[in-house]
């Protein structure tokens, strides 16, 4: 048991924890908290840090085959990121995604979500929990973004991180354009977009832009994008969160494109032959 804070083991994991420049260094993230923690794949897993209160109630909790390293009550919450934490955290190796990993398979047609300057880590955990709900294929990010693999973005994922493909960009709109090359149509959400959201179609090849918290979208992105679309407002409030706008587009190519998945399988189901048995053909009168 690690029971001292100058331990380089605790050293580094408080490292991790702050700055994004040593977690991309050592290619790791941290997750917190057991749910996040028994869903790390084993082949991202790289150490499990565990208190002494947490062992002690459930030794057994990740049974004897992952590696776990047990802290001191004291050290374990000079480590944690949050203000009463659960016992338990994870050291992980972070993943590596493309462009090429956003368009998803030939099974389904892309639904990326491309994110512009997002900077803050709740808005941009609750999008890739949501795009992970939604059917979003993957996730771009402009260099501008806060980084992804920040504490308050990971516990925001719920596990979502582990899944959604994204990709950070050094040239946002150079990508922008080859999406377009590649057939993926474009819909920038603006302040200014002349349709709303609901009257236009995400069942083909789709991305969504979504801009800045304070600012939106810069002039130069949404010049890029095939068309700009709006977010009808009532009473006298301008815009939405980033995070609830970006759910609301990405649960609208959600429903369309369950509703022309369910239009398709309601034709086969008319089209398959009816089952019927000897006996009701020999009703009637079909054979004898």
């Amino acid at each position: 048991m690690i029971t001292s804070t100058s331990n380089l083991q605790v050293k580094q994991l408080i490292q991790l924890q702050k700055k994004a420049k040593e977690r991309n260094t050592q290619d790791v993230f941290v997750v917190e908290g057991s749910k996040m923690a028994l869903e790390v794949p084993d082949s991202q897993l790289v150490q499990i840090y565990v208190s002494e209160r947490f062992y002690e109630k459930d030794p057994a909790f990740f049974g004897e085959d992952r590696p776990v390293t047990v802290l001191s009550d004291r050290v374990f919450e000079s480590v944690s990121d949050t203000r009463t934490p659960q016992g338990v955290l994870c050291v992980v190796r972070q993943y590596h995604y493309d462009l090429e990993d956003l368009l998803g398979t030939a099974a389904r047609e892309p639904l990326i979500i491309a994110l512009e300057n997002l900077q803050d880590p709740g808005n941009l955990g609750t999008i890739v929990r949501t795009a992970e709900g939604a059917g979003v294929t993957g996730i771009l990010l402009s260099p501008g973004c806060v980084d992804l693999y920040n504490p308050k973005v990971i516990r925001s994922t719920m596990g979502a991180v582990y899944r959604m493909p994204f990709y950070y960009t050094d040239d946002f709109e150079r990508e922008l354009r080859t999406l377009k090359q590649r057939g993926v149509r474009l819909f920038a959400a603006h302040l200014e977009g002349s349709v709303p959201y609901d009257e236009e179609t995400y069942c083909g090849p789709s991305g969504f832009l979504i801009g800045n918290e304070s600012q939106g979208l810069t002039d130069e992105t949404a010049a890029i994008a095939n068309a700009r679309i709006r977010i009808p407002m009532c009473g006298q409030v301008e815009s939405l969160n980033a995070a609830v706008a970006a759910s609301v587009l990405m649960y609208e190519a959600n429903r369309q494109r369950r509703r022309v998945l369910s239009g398709k399988e309601g034709i086969q189901k008319k089209l398959r032959p009816e089952k019927r048995s000897g006996k009701e053909f020999r009703k009637e009168g079909i054979v004898s």
